[in-house]
């Protein structure tokens, strides 16, 4: 399931229409992250949740752009990962939670 991505090409940001109801603090700190990722580094930038409720980060570029920098693109991603572990991991958990019907904190299934 996306949570949000930005592209390159169309400069658009998008926000998956399920996480509407996030905070406004929240949707527009996604929103700068895509978007300033997007700039920096090019292509086509996505937060997807896994079927274990971790966001992955899935980066796409067009097979001829050659502006896209994929070394800068790791780079970026692992300095992301640093500066907002605690929104990426307040959001995994928020996934787990509403959308798995997990225990947030175990991960097992809740609802006995």
């Amino acid at each position: 399931m996306v949570l949000c991505g930005a592209n390159s090409y169309t400069q658009k940001y998008y926000l998956g229409e399920q996480f509407e109801m996030l905070p406004e603090r929240v949707k527009e700190e996604l929103k700068i992250m895509c978007v300033i990722y997007v700039e920096d580094v090019g292509g086509i930038l996505t937060l997807e949740y896994d079927e274990e409720g971790n966001l992955d980060f899935c980066v796409e570029a067009d097979e001829g752009d050659y502006l896209f920098d994929e070394i800068g693109s790791v780079l970026k991603i692992k300095q992301l990962r640093g500066e907002k572990q605690e929104l990426l991991e307040s959001l995994e958990l928020f996934y787990r939670t509403f959308f798995l019907g997990m225990d947030g904190e175990t991960g097992a299934e809740g609802g006995e």
